[in-house]
This record gives structure tokens, C-alpha cells and sequence, in this order.
């Protein structure tokens, strides 16, 4: 069966394998600005972080199908399934057909009057449509990656469920029956036509837990559909692939944290890039890279809120750890701390179950080129640095100049130092920009300095990473092999000409699998094709004139999102299979920024 990115899925339901493990092509995810729940086609929910989305997973079945924990409703019978997000929202619907009939399931983590609530609050309405179905449902915590041990406690207003320091209470509408465990408390009802049930979930950590009436928690779902709607009608866009465009757009909402302004590079954590094991990496922190492609999209959809606080959260984290950039922070700002190993079994058998990220004591020269793009492309948009922030951009360019001579770990993260071209090519782009802004009388300094020293990455680049044998921008000096993060640099403008278009085809002929790229040469031994690197292959393509192959390609990477639009890290070419974390904001953001470059290709052609 194929799922395509422009329509709802439909038929029957995925099955889990023997351990109770679901495809990752089968979620979908909903989300309050501070945390992402995934919501399976059964009606599962494996994954749940609380109340913040890098907090331990109290629900996390996705990786450990026994002791994980997760929050069941289904029907008590086989189904099918039909589902959809409420049109211009984050909200889910899930319609379940038995032979006794059928039932809507709407899962919200609702937001309030305000913005987010105080306390966490998931509502999962179910409302009968045909006939008589009898609905199950159970919330069982987990163990938080085998980490802390839930139990049901006895209190004046009824049964919570204590986890670590966590406070839970299901909270139900016309509920037949509530049966408590010791870890669980399972919840079982009947529909009917127009009948009404509600299954909810309350949260606080470490902090009293306020218990809402089930039937405000219900009419919580309308108003945060209403918030989500009015959130879209500010959204400007009047371009090719809508639909995939304004689902990206709402999947990004979904990653940026509301109370820092950061954005998450992805929902989970741990999930597999290679099918044989061994690179499962945590993503549930704020990559400086991952935000400078955000605002180019941001600004272009017309979103004031979201790019103000991107680069208000990101020049504050460089102020409090800096001078030096690093390459990702936590989500309020702080250090990530490095990764650890949990005992749990990790996604169909698949380990380790990495928690932390050591890729924060990397130098990777990239980041230099990201925040100096961001800080640039919000002055482009009319806005106005302070003067604090003008001595310190002054200070990291000024580091750049030193820095871009290093070997470093490059844009992959990879163990092995090296003067990656790409890296260098970072550099370029920071000392480029400073000099942008330092004319605009933006920044303080001597961009006379800045201007020679990226004159000089330029010519080092010229003549150490062109191999005229390949065709093509090497990796790095000394190598045959390819890198597709090259193609990055047609974007920001370093080569559009025929040595990069002479790149882009040797990538496609050696990293290429159908229209999906891998990262770099030999990486199909290890891994699957990178999503994001597909899409930005799109705009390399269109800045480099070659319009009529970036629309082809960009048509034909549409079928790799799932029922409802989402995208993974990465994708197995033969199978179609996700790989790696999910929802992925670097392959939405690609696809997203990939979609305007064409727009106005198309604009400007016209014009």
C-alpha cells in the first residue's frame, strides 16, 4: 500500500509485529508547544515526553513495546481505519469501521484561551457515528527508559498515577467503566449515533495538578482547533504543492518549543538511521543549523512571532555560553548533555538507546555560516540588531577567521577530522555576511579583515576541493568521494555556474537511488537516503537554471511523506520505509525552503 503526502490514509490498520512494535511510516503527531505526542493508525499512543519534549519519555512504547508505556483506544473488535488532520490544524482524526460500526477519534494536546496551558493536557473524543462499537482503552505509564517506576495513587479526588516526579489523572466522559492496577488504569465504553465519550490525560511535574471537568477538557478540542486555524490563516502562501507546503509549515510549528522560541530537530529519540543497528541518536535539541533554514521559511510565510523568537532565543544562548558558537544547545538554552546508553530494547529490537547528543563538543565550522545567515536574513527583512549584538557578531566573526584553518567534524557529526569543503565553505558564508552587515552599519569591526579572509576560503576552496577527474567539489582535499551537503553552497550563493551544476549531476549519478539521496559516498552501506538532501538537491538544481529537473524531482520526492504528511530523517529507497527520528524538521524544512526556490524561480520567469 502507498501513502502519499496529499491524501488521507485510509484501509486497514498496519499490523505490529510479534513484539508490538508499529511501522514508523503509521504515525502521526500532535503537539502544544511544548511537547509531541505519536499517535499510531491503531490509536495507540507510543510516544510521549512530559511536559517538555527533551523530558523523559513517560510514554515511550516506540522503544521498549513491554515496559515503554503508552495510552491505548481502539475498538474492542477488528477495524479499519480512515484518518486525516482537522483542515489547517495539528489535531487528528481517526474514523474506525468494525462490523458493528463506526466511531470518530479526535486526539488533541489542547492549548488555551492564551496560548499553551499551565499543565499538560492530551483529549482523545470519541463520538460515535454508526451503530453500537464498544471502545478500550488503557493508559499505562512506562518506566521512562527504565529509569523510575509508576504506581497508582489513592487521593480524596480519586486515583493519579505517580511517575519520578510526575503527576498524572485520566479524566473520562460518560465512561462505562473504570478499572484501576497498580501501574494503569484502563477505561471501557460503548458508542452509539451522536453519543459522546471523552478519554483524557492531565500532567504536571512537580507542581500540584489541577483536575479540569472532562467537559471543559472536551470543549478544550474545539478551541485549540480554532487556535490552530487562526495560526494558518496567517500563513501566506500562493504557491506549487500546497498541501505539502502548509502541512510542512504546521509539522514545523509543532517543533518549535513556545517557551524558548528554539526549534526541535526532531520528536523522538533513539530511532534507528541503519536497520542493522548501531546509529540511534537522541534529536530532541535545538541545532543552530536547523533554525537558519527555519527562518527562511518563516519570514517568507509572513510569521512575525516565530522568527523573532528564533533569533531571540539563539543570540541570548550565544551570550550566555559563547564567544564561540556551538553547534546545538537544549531547548531552554543550556548544554546538551552528553549521550547515554539506556537498557531498553530500542525500536523493534534495534540499540543502543541513546539519551543526550555528544555532538555539542564538536567543532563543526558550519555554525558559524548558520548564525551569520540568520542574523542577516532578519536584517534583511527590515529589522534592526541592537547594539550588544553587534559587538558580539563582530567578536564570532573575528573567531571565524582564526577557526576555518581547523580540521573539524563536519556538517555529519563524523568521528574523523577533516578539512571538509563544506565546513570551509561555512566559514565563508559568516565572513561573507559580516561584511554585509558591518557595510549596513550593523556590525562594529574591521570587515576589511573579513573580507580578505573569505576571499582566501574562497580561493582554497577553488583550488583544493574542485577535482576536474570527478567533475565535482570533492568531500575534502585529497579524496574521490562526494559529499551531498555541496549542494548547500549553490544555495547560499558560493557557485551556481558549471562546476557546481557539474557537482550536482555526479551526486545524482553516484549518491543517487531513484529521486533520494545519501549523505555521502558509502553511506549506503549504513544508512538510508537523507530526506532533506533530496529537497535541497531541488534547489541546487533550480539555482543553477536547471528548472524544468527540479520540478520533475521535486514532483516525484511528493509520495515520500506518509498518510498525513510527515517526514522522517531518513528513507529506505527500496521499501519506502522511514528511518531515523520522526517527525524530522530538517526534511521539512528542505522540502518547505526547496518549494519557495522553485515559487519564485517560476515568479521571476514570468516577470
Amino acid at each position: 500500500m502507498h501513502w502519499g503526502a496529499d491524501g488521507a490514509g485510509s484501509g486497514p490498520v498496519d499490523e505490529r509485529d510479534a513484539d508490538g512494535y508499529a511501522d514508523l511510516r503509521s504515525y502521526a503527531a500532535i503537539g502544544d508547544g511544548r511537547t509531541i505526542a505519536l499517535v499510531a493508525r491503531d490509536g495507540r499512543i507510543d510516544w510521549l515526553p512530559l511536559p517538555e519534549m527533551d523530558a523523559p519519555p513517560v510514554f515511550a512504547s516506540l522503544l521498549d513495546a513491554e515496559n515503554g508505556g503508552c495510552v491505548e483506544l481502539c475498538p474492542d473488535e477488528d477495524f479499519t481505519v480512515e484518518r486525516e488532520y482537522v483542515a489547517h490544524t495539528n489535531v487528528l482524526t481517526t474514523t474506525f469501521t468494525t462490523a458493528s460500526g463506526r466511531v470518530r477519534v479526535t486526539d488533541s494536546l489542547n492549548s488555551g484561551i492564551a496560548g499553551r496551558l499551565p499543565w499538560s493536557e492530551l483529549a482523545r473524543r470519541v463520538e460515535g457515528l454508526e451503530g453500537s462499537v464498544t471502545m478500550r482503552a488503557a493508559v499505562r505509564p512506562g518506566t521512562a527508559l527504565n529509569t523510575v517506576s509508576p504506581w497508582v495513587h489513592q487521593t480524596s479526588q480519586g486515583p493519579v498515577l505517580r511517575v519520578g516526579d510526575l503527576t498524572l489523572a485520566v479524566r473520562t466522559l460518560d465512561a462505562a467503566e473504570v478499572t484501576e492496577g497498580d501501574r494503569r488504569i484502563d477505561v471501557t465504553f460503548t458508542t452509539s449515533p451522536d453519543s459522546r465519550h471523552l478519554l483524557a490525560l492531565v500532567a504536571t511535574e512537580r507542581e500540584p495538578l489541577f483536575l479540569p471537568p472532562a467537559e471543559a477538557i472536551d470543549a478544550g478540542i474545539d478551541r485549540t482547533i480554532a487556535n490552530w486555524a487562526a495560526w494558518s490563516r496567517a500563513f501566506e502562501w500562493d504557491g506549487p504543492w500546497d498541501t505539502a507546503v502548509r502541512r510542512s509549515t504546521l509539522v514545523l510549528k509543532l517543533l518549535i518549543h513556545a517557551s524558548s522560541g528554539s526549534m526541535v530537530a526532531a520528536a523522538t529519540a533513539a530511532l534507528p538511521e541503519n536497520p542493522a543497528g548501531g546509529k540511534n541518536w537522541d534529536y530532541r535539541y535545538a541545532w543552530v543549523r536547523d533554525s537558519a533554514y527555519a527562518l527562511t521559511a518563516l519570514f517568507r510565510f509572513g510569521l512575525r512571532e516565530e522568527t523573532h523568537g528564533a533569533i531571540s532565543w539563539l543570540l541570548s544562548t550565544i551570550r550566555r555560553h559563547g564567544p564561540e558558537p556551538r553547534v546545538v544547545y537544549t531547548l531552554d538554552g543550556g548544554p546538551v548533555p552528553d549521550a547515554e546508553f539506556r537498557d531498553v530494547p530500542g525500536w523493534r529490537g534495534n540499540s543502543p538507546v541513546a539519551i543526550g547528543n555528544d555532538a555539542a563538543t564538536q567543532l563543526q565550522l558550519g555554525v558559524f555560516g548558520d548564525l551569520f545567515a540568520i542574523v542577516a536574513l532578519y536584517v534583511a527583512n527590515g529589522n534592526v540588531l541592537d547594539a550588544y549584538t553587534g559587538r558580539l557578531l563582530a567578536g564570532v566573526a573575528d573567531l571565524a577567521c582564526d577557526r576555518w584553518q581547523s580540521k573539524d567534524s563536519g556538517m555529519w557529526e563524523l568521528p574523523e577530522l577533516q578539512h571538509y569543503t563544506t565546513s570551509k565553505l561555512g566559514a565563508w558564508v559568516a565572513l561573507s555576511k559580516a561584511v554585509e552587515l558591518s557595510e549596513g552599519g550593523h556590525v562594529p569591526g574591521d570587515h576589511a579583515r573579513w573580507r580578505s579572509e573569505a576571499m582566501r576560503i574562497r580561493h582554497w576552496v577553488e583550488d583544493n576541493c574542485w577535482s576536474a577527474e570527478r567533475g565535482a567539489y570533492v568531500w575534502y582535499p585529497g579524496s574521490d568521494q562526494l559529499d551531498a551537503s555541496i549542494v548547500l553552497h549553490a544555495i547560499s550563493g558560493f557557485d551556481r555556474g558549471e562546476r557546481m551544476s557539474a557537482t550536482l549531476d555526479a551526486l545524482r549519478e553516484e549518491l543517487g537511488d531513484g529521486p533520494h539521496l545519501y549523505r555521502f559516498s558509502g553511506a549506503e552501506k549504513e544508512e538510508g537516503t537523507f530526506l532533506a538532501c533530496s529537497f535541497w538537491m531541488v534547489s541546487a538544481l533550480t539555482l543553477c537554471g536547471r528548472v524544468g529537473e527540479a520540478l520533475e524531482l521535486m514532483d516525484e520526492l511528493m509520495g515520500s511523506a506518509n498518510d498525513v504528511g510527515l517526514l522522517a530523517e531518513m528513507l529506505d529507497p527500496r521499501t519506502g520505509d522511514f528511518l531515523g527520528n520522526i517527525p524530522q524538521a530538517l526534511s521539512h524544512l528542505a522540502l518547505v525552503n526547496a518549494a519557495i526556490t522553485v515559487s519564485e524561480a517560476m515568479d521571476s520567469a514570468v516577470a
